[in-house]
């Protein structure tokens, strides 16, 4: 195809969408050339597109044998120097675990869609959830941060997507595109921007003399230069161990302590640069409402229904899940008295928004399993706190 591989990117224009063919098209034109993948519901779609799409624009698609070796693949292809992503469902997110820690570790910039389903196990798999939210960030042994980002529409799959691989390359870290069932299935309206309005952040080739590179070494930001392309002259040793500026194994306390540090700290000190939220406060509210992923469309109907009634009720959504928005939930519990938070698992966001309130209002569940709420559902909740 040659030079005629540009004709194959999705053009600008209004397209009617599910968010797993919206999640395919964004990555492609946030520059993804790699995909590995193994069917699982409800994430299949994506690599069904992928399949197709990954040849046309010039991209490699690889089927696994299973989750592991999917998102192994991926590793190695970003280290080769693609932009590389992987999809799945809450099964394979837990088999994905050991290799996202590896790519924790050595800082490979890369994207995991996990399209949420009803578990624990095989569960419900054509059923929506969000119960993989404690697992996207503590699924993997030891100390290391990640992004994830919730979106909550087939448009916000196309965004974030694009997003999810500019945080990744940005800041040398794996990027969960923690989306659910419902947002993966659902098909609407999406709008491609003109190409040149879109803000793609790009591999970029180290700077230093290849005798000088030190893989590893930190800039002010906590963040270590970019991944050079294999061949390219640059010497990079990677390895699962804790490891020093080189990339060489070290087994000093102190020394690990520092990387893990380091690891964390990246994410955490530039948080108010990766976390994304949607928020809406009305006059003298006593009640607020902490929503992410599609449950987020059916907190803010019953916000508005309940303001047809005369009850005001402040609204925050969570585009960015990790890190996670402490500050901002702060703020929300110090001007009202409760907080709900639905979610469609157990309980899992809402231990993050007790801690973030720190006792200033009560947090209430709302828990859902399996389904959809209704909107009438959470204005029953609000209307017994007034």
């Amino acid at each position: 195809m040659g030079s005629d591989r540009k004709a194959f990117v999705l053009e600008s224009g209004i397209y009617f969408m599910s968010g797993n063919e919206a999640c395919a098209e964004g990555a492609i034109l946030a520059g993804c050339r790699f995909f590995a993948g193994y069917p699982i519901t409800p994430a299949t779609e994506i690599m069904e597109v992928m399949a197709r799409r990954m040849p046309e624009v010039g991209g490699v698609f690889l089927q696994c044998e299973d989750e592991i070796s999917s998102i192994a693949a991926m590793i190695g292809a970003v280290l080769a120097g693609a932009k590389g992503m992987t999809a799945t469902s809450g099964p394979g997110f837990s088999l994905m675990q050991e290799n996202l820690g590896w790519a924790v570790m050595c800082e490979v910039p890369c994207v995991i869609v996990d399209c949420q389903r009803t578990g624990p196990s095989t569960g419900l798999p054509t059923r929506v959830s969000q119960g993989d939210v404690m697992q996207s960030l503590w699924g993997r042994h030891g100390d290391g941060m990640i992004v994830a980002l919730a979106p909550d529409t087939p448009q916000e799959m196309f965004d974030l997507t694009i997003r999810a691989f500019n945080i990744a390359e940005t800041y040398r870290v794996p990027v969960i595109l923690l989306a659910d069932e419902e947002v993966a299935h659902v098909r609407e309206k999406v709008e491609v921007p003109d190409h040149d309005e879109l803000k793609v952040v790009w591999r970029r080739n180290p700077k230093v003399p290849k005798k000088e590179f030190l893989p590893f070494k930190a800039d002010e930001r906590g963040v270590p230069p970019p991944l050079p392309t294999l061949g390219s002259g640059y010497h990079v040793h990677f390895t699962g161990l804790s490891h020093d500026e080189k990339g060489y194994p070290i087994d000093e306390p102190d020394k690990h302590l520092e990387l893990v540090r380091r690891l964390r700290d990246k994410i955490i000190s530039n948080s108010k640069r990766l976390t994304f939220l949607e928020k809406r406060s009305s006059k003298d509210s006593k009640i607020a409402i902490v929503s992410f992923g599609s449950v987020s469309r059916v907190a803010m109907k019953a916000v508005i229904m309940a303001e047809e009634e005369g009850i005001n009720v402040d609204y925050l959504r969570l585009i960015t899940v990790w890190p996670f928005s402490y500050d901002e939930v702060l703020k929300v519990a110090e001007s009202v008295d409760y907080i709900l938070v639905p979610e469609l698992n157990g309980g899992q966001i809402i231990h993050s928004v007790i801690e973030a309130a720190k006792g200033k209002a009560e947090v209430l569940p709302i828990m859902g399993i399996a389904r959809q709420f209704k909107p009438n559902e959470i204005l029953d909740e609000f209307k017994k706190l007034v």
